[in-house]
């Protein structure tokens, strides 16, 4: 069994989607990284690159192709200026020329060498071959999978080996809800100390941290640019942003002039229940606006659903504790990330796998377990919330309106965090010794529902409201 992070389940990137924009990006760099490795970097001639499956059929509303060749340029997701993506783009469609790992030009044409093959390979829907011709003819080829969460593999799964050794060195090893809660029960911990004493087998406490604090500061950072950021999301639906209208209503009359001074200001506004729903509901919306405008955020576990887990925590901090701060939000992503790769060991948080249920049924699982530790619930309570909020996205589809990740994806955010809030407190209120349904269970329903379902409800935009929802009617 693979050995997963917290930093695994939760990585910073650009948007519009972790599977169809990440993944396809760190592949690119990654087979550069190889083609160095082999000593034939210096050898190519020209590439090609062949995008297959779900990756052809929502690639352009995802802008997989842009994130290609952005990987192809030798550029980082994490750090990249995110204005500076489209003159990029423009200037090799106008050159007809690539800086290849920003090492070394080669001819390359946007339209013609990147080629969208609707074929399903048989290991995963999301495949991508790059191919590159080399001095002399000769030709080199190599296949990746883009398995959801910015994580991208080989069928032949190379580093399998070195996963499961590392996996061994954790102090506390875990595969299943049922396994987690052994080790909670053995020790009297809690899941977030049993996370980080994983965590510490893998990194320092100081680099933790500051890993942590990096992921609460881009989730803060794209609510309040999302909040901040009017007008239409790109793409020809003409989808009019929301949050900001939104956040304009909610906010009142307060000054502040950056993120954290946005946070403290929202602490004093009103909270009846209706108001409580809309700043959740806006925080989600806002986060997703900004993925869908190939912003940058964090995958939590996917693009798609980025917006979950920041509004939940949000919520926590600017409404339930005002006094909230970062060992909250610590100990909040912590039992996040574990219940994330729980589900992503026994079941998938690919779209393309398992429809929506795996993005935001995951997302909302994820943020119901860290909001339940927070509010002082046990470890089996933290896993019955959990259960809660994934139990009700069973059979949720995934059917993008023109590949687009924005209807009904940025709406179903807001949902997913409110029914994560729900799940949190049904779960504050179970006695555990009378649950029907552990965590475990309901996992492996997920997973037998993603097999059952019919591709056209797994991000191929073949099925659903993607073709209920005519492009003229938009």
């Amino acid at each position: 069994m693979e050995c997963i992070s917290v930093f695994d389940m939760l990585k910073i990137g650009v948007g519009p989607s972790s599977s169809h924009t990440l993944g396809p990006w760190r592949a690119a760099e990654r087979w550069i990284t190889e083609l160095e490795e082999e000593q034939v970097f210096n050898h190519v001639q020209s590439i090609k690159i062949y995008l297959y499956g779900s990756l052809c059929l929502t690639g352009k509303g995802h802008a997989t192709d842009i994130a290609v060749v952005m990987g192809l340029l030798g550029t980082d997701p994490v750090t990249i200026d995110i204005d500076s993506i489209s003159g990029s783009i423009d200037r090799i469609k106008a050159e007809n020329k690539l800086n290849f790992g920003n090492k070394r030009t080669i001819p390359f044409s946007f339209t013609d060498d990147i080629i969208f093959k609707k074929e399903f390979l048989p290991f995963h829907a999301n495949a991508i071959k790059f191919e590159a011709e080399l001095t002399g003819k000769e030709t080199t080829s190599e296949t990746y999978y883009s398995i959801g969460g910015g994580f991208v593999v080989k069928e032949e799964r190379i580093h399998a080996k070195e996963n499961k050794e590392t996996f061994k060195t954790f102090p506390h090893p875990v595969k299943t809800g049922d396994e987690l809660l052994q080790h909670c029960n053995a020790q009297d911990k809690s899941i977030s100390t049993i996370v980080m004493e994983n965590e510490l087998s893998l990194r320092t406490e100081d680099e933790i941290d500051k890993g942590i604090k990096q992921i609460w500061n881009t989730m803060l950072e794209s609510m309040y640019v999302g909040c901040h950021t009017e007008g239409k999301l790109p793409g020809g639906l003409n989808v009019k942003r929301r949050a900001y209208e939104m956040h304009q209503k909610l906010k009142g009359n307060v000054s502040y002039s950056n993120p954290q001074e946005w946070l403290e200001s929202i602490r004093d506004t009103e909270v009846k229940f209706r108001q409580i729903i809309k700043w959740v509901s806006c925080f989600a919306l806002s986060v997703n606006e900004v993925n869908a405008s190939l912003g940058r955020v964090v995958t939590a576990p996917t693009n798609g659903s980025a917006g979950v887990i920041p509004a939940v925590l949000m919520y926590y901090m600017v409404i339930e504790n005002h006094d909230a701060n970062f060992d909250d939000v610590k100990q909040f992503l912590l039992v996040a990330s574990e219940v994330g790769s729980i589900f992503k060991k026994g079941a998938t948080i690919s779209a393309a796998m398992g429809g929506c249920q795996a993005e935001i049924g995951v997302s909302s699982a994820m943020a119901a377990a860290g909001l339940t530790e927070l509010m002082g619930g046990t470890p089996e309570q933290v896993l019955i919330a959990a259960e809660i909020a994934m139990e009700h996205h069973l059979g949720l589809t995934c059917d993008p309106i023109g590949g687009l990740v924005q209807v009904p994806c940025i709406e179903r955010n807001a949902m997913g965090a409110i029914k994560a809030i729900n799940a949190a407190e049904l779960a504050l209120d179970t006695d555990p010794s009378e649950v029907k349904v552990p965590l475990d269970k309901v996992v492996n329903t997920m997973w037998e529902t993603a097999k059952d379902m019919s591709s056209k409800y797994k991000e191929t935009s073949e099925g659903g409201l993607a073709v209920g929802v005519f492009l003229s009617d938009c």
